[in-house]
């Protein structure tokens, strides 16, 4: 199930009339509500990988008391045998034709022809999200930092919380779980805040990301047939597409959980705001990045083993990070060319220079070093997008050499896609609207005068239902970008 369906608007209003209003006074049936809730709404969208997510949900609840074990070696192997499953159905799903199609083509180079068997299954919706969750439950249980959940619907709640089931964010166990255990009482300021975040997302999702898939897709389609300059709009208008489509999705979810009483993890802060590579992965899918630092670079030996290792660790870090995204060479170049941009500052010990406020925190405009920064920071950041989006390494490299070809810098071809003006006028809203609400990412308030913020909202909930009114007419509704991952 899509948030930007009639059938999410008709879905949500259900769950929370009988989460709030019939089983309020009732926990134990209010986290029943939302297992099942959480089921169906998987089930609306890819309902033959129900027992998929169920199995997994099931290995690691199991997994976790083993792994509780004092004896360490039955735990370490128990820890060992949930990596495992997890990573194989992955590495099945997701992985398995990649890997295949590879060792294929390196027989054939040495003269060996085969005829592979590739896995005819479409991948399972959230495969990576939950999978994770499950890892990371078992992982903390063996480092102490968690108990194992005895509750079954409790801890299967926690796997698949349906805000946050298929795109995330990556939540920790010591984080929802004690929300999905403790008593939730209503609270007016925080329903509001949700209804704020949601209306957000979707005018993010519906007007932004969706207005600009349409000009992305012919650009990076047809590229070779475009100038320079008309691909440097496309590069800038995808950095916004998939900004506008990813913190949507994580405002809605955000928001969404909210109403249900359950405050989840942030995972974007404004990151095209950052001063430097490092600053963008501290506000850039936070909850990945934070759990790749935590489960995979601080258990390979993080920093603390001498810079060789270190860097090492990152370069690993980041490859990996690519291939999460995607079975494909082009991530994995992603990948590196985001290492290559953050090993520098590693060294020269910068990494960590803006971990502490976000640009320009106490005055209204940033300095201009700052805005330079800024600028240099996006301009890489949207460079490494083109292999992101591009559907092979061929063809990134075809749109960079075409990018950087030596046409006469002309809009005109770019500028006769429909909607592009106003398209651009609403990427120019975007970055006006976040830039006023960039030292909390969680609370949408325009202004400190109540009528303008109700302005403000009145206009965002009339653009948003206009679009979503002429998607729903046109039948031209798109799924959210990291559905596939």
């Amino acid at each position: 199930m899509l948030f930007n369906s009639f059938e999410f608007f008709i879905f949500f209003p259900l769950v929370f009339i009988l989460y709030w209003f019939v089983f309020s006074k009732n926990l134990p049936w209010q986290n029943r509500l939302l297992l099942v809730a959480s089921y169906f709404f998987y089930g609306w969208w890819s309902w033959e990988f129900m027992l998929l997510l169920f199995i997994s949900t099931l290995l690691d609840y199991t997994y976790g008391f083993w792994v509780a074990s004092p004896n360490r070696k039955k735990a370490k192997l128990f820890l060992w045998l949930s990596v495992i499953n997890n990573l194989g159905i992955l590495a099945v799903f997701k992985y398995y034709n990649f890997f295949i199609e590879q060792f294929t083509q390196g027989l054939d180079l040495i003269g060996f022809h085969t005829n592979p068997v590739f896995l005819k299954v479409a991948l399972p919706v959230g495969i990576s999200f939950y999978t994770f969750h499950g890892m990371s439950y078992v992982f903390d249980i063996y480092r102490g930092k968690q108990k194992p959940v005895k509750n079954f619907v409790d801890y299967a709640v926690f796997v698949s919380f349906f805000p946050l089931l298929v795109a995330g964010p990556i939540e920790r166990a010591n984080h929802l779980l004690p929300q999905v255990q403790q008593k939730r009482i209503f609270s007016y300021t925080q329903a509001v805040e949700g209804c704020r975040l949601v209306l957000w997302g979707l005018f993010k999702k519906i007007v932004i990301a969706d207005s600009l898939a349409p000009i992305v897709d012919e650009l990076f389609t047809n590229y070779h047939q475009y100038s320079s300059f008309s691909l440097l709009l496309g590069v800038i208008a995808f950095s916004f597409q998939i900004y506008g489509d990813f913190s949507g999705y994580t405002d809605i979810a955000l928001g969404a959980a909210k109403l249900l009483g359950i405050e989840l993890l942030s995972n974007f802060k404004f990151p095209y705001f950052s001063r430097n590579v490092a600053e963008f992965w501290k506000r850039w899918h936070i909850s990945l990045s934070t759990w790749f630092r935590d489960y995979l670079y601080i258990p390979l030996g993080g920093s603390k083993e001498g810079r060789g290792k270190a860097v090492r660790n990152t370069f690993i870090i980041f490859l990996v990070s690519g291939f999460w995204h995607g079975a494909s060479w082009n991530f994995i170049l992603w990948g590196f060319i985001h290492a290559c941009g953050f090993i520098p500052l590693f060294l020269l010990n910068q990494s960590r220079k803006y971990y502490a406020l976000v640009v320009a925190h106490e005055r209204k405009l940033p300095y201009v070093r700052e805005l330079m920064l800024m600028v240099t920071t996006f301009a890489f950041v949207s460079f490494a997008w083109i292999f992101f989006r591009a559907s092979t390494i061929g063809d990134a490299w075809g749109y960079v050499g075409q990018l950087f070809s030596n046409q006469t810098p002309s809009s005109g071809k770019f500028l006769k896609v429909p909607g592009t003006g106003i398209v651009l006028a609403y990427i120019s809203s975007l970055l006006f609207v976040d830039w006023r609400l960039r030292r909390d990412e969680r609370k949408l308030k325009f202004s400190n005068n109540r009528n303008i913020n109700y302005i403000f909202y009145f206009l965002l909930f009339a653009i948003t239902l206009c679009y979503f009114i002429i998607q729903v007419v046109m039948k031209n509704k798109t799924n959210f970008i990291y559905f596939q991952f």
